[in-house]
């Protein structure tokens, strides 16, 4: 599925333009909150692109975004009606759904539905040249972030870890830390590395990339093969960030947009439309929005789709 990355291309989204058309009539004094992750990831200016659009698109509406630690955070979230859109990663809505403790959730989180999937995630591992980490076995011994506590990218890590056949204990120092914190103690020379789950050319590896000489961690095939679905074999074309002359083989993994059986079929349908009608905006956003397509909206939904959602889809032919 996710075997090259996505590139853009014209031609296949339904409608696009930054210009929205007229807005569509939602509930009196909607409340639509965009649930995201850090501000120097991905998903954070997309979420305040998709809000903008909400703002401007469904009358009546009011719009905000949180920052927060990411998917489990999320999903957590929606479950208890804290928000009504969220980006999540898709292993940790499968994980969600099923109510797996040890990922986070204390329970089935079974009021979750699904609004879209939409971009892939690569799994980056970034070093800093002087570490001499250049390979997956060159962690052992070293001081690592695998992101902020029971993230989805925190259990990326594990996952891949897991493959490879090494684990936490490997590490001379394990700190539990999200993007901008990670780049910041790497920065500082009070970490080696970091493994971070994110759309391609994250702000963070581009900001650290012009600090200080990185190296990007090969994740082989074999490894992503062995961890095996929802993870793909893909790469990190040569050129992404400073530095990086190669491909870098990795792993992809799917995130979705997902929203909750309390919200309206009325505002679930709006938002979906919403979103691929403007797909140029999201674009403007982040370039990761480039892997959003209505043919790939329901590839690999590990939820029910919200009847909002559904509704859209069956209007556009995709159903």
């Amino acid at each position: 599925m996710f075997h090259k990355p996505l590139k853009s291309w014209a031609g296949v989204v339904i409608g696009a333009s930054l210009a929205l058309s007229a807005p569509l009539t939602a509930n009196a004094q909607e409340f639509i909150n965009v649930l995201t992750g850090g501000t120097s990831g991905v998903y954070y200016p997309l979420g305040v692109a998709l809000s903008e659009i909400y703002a401007e698109g469904i009358e009546g509406s009011r719009t905000q975004v949180q920052s927060t630690k990411a998917s489990v955070e999320n999903l957590n979230l929606l479950q208890a009606g804290r928000g009504e859109i969220a980006f999540a990663l898709g292993d940790s809505v499968k994980l969600a759904w099923d109510g797996d403790a040890e990922a986070g959730f204390t329970e089935p989180l079974s009021e979750l539905r699904a609004i879209a999937a939409i971009y892939p995630n690569y799994i980056q591992i970034v070093a800093s040249a002087e570490s001499g980490i250049k390979t997956l076995a060159d962690l052992a011994g070293k001081r690592v972030s695998v992101g902020a506590p029971k993230s989805g990218t925190e259990l990326n890590a594990r996952a891949i870890l897991a493959a490879a056949g090494m684990s936490y204990e490997d590490f001379a120092q394990t700190e539990y830390l999200p993007y901008a914190e990670s780049a910041e103690l790497i920065k500082n020379r009070q970490l080696d590395a970091t493994l971070q789950s994110s759309g391609l050319g994250v702000a963070f590896i581009k900001d650290l990339a012009a600090s200080l000489d990185i190296n990007i961690v090969e994740i082989p095939t074999s490894v992503v093969e062995t961890v095996g679905a929802p993870y793909v074999p893909s790469y990190i074309p040569a050129g992404t960030y400073s530095g990086q002359d190669d491909d870098v083989t990795t792993a992809a993994i799917g995130n979705m947009l997902v929203t909750h059986a309390g919200v309206s079929d009325e505002t679930a349908y709006q938002m979906t439309k919403l979103l691929f009608e403007n797909l140029d905006a999201m674009k403007a956003a982040h370039n990761a929005a480039a892997g959003i397509t209505p043919e790939g909206a329901l590839v690999g939904l590990t939820i029910p789709l919200h009847p909002g959602a559904e509704r859209y889809y069956k209007e556009a032919g995709l159903m």
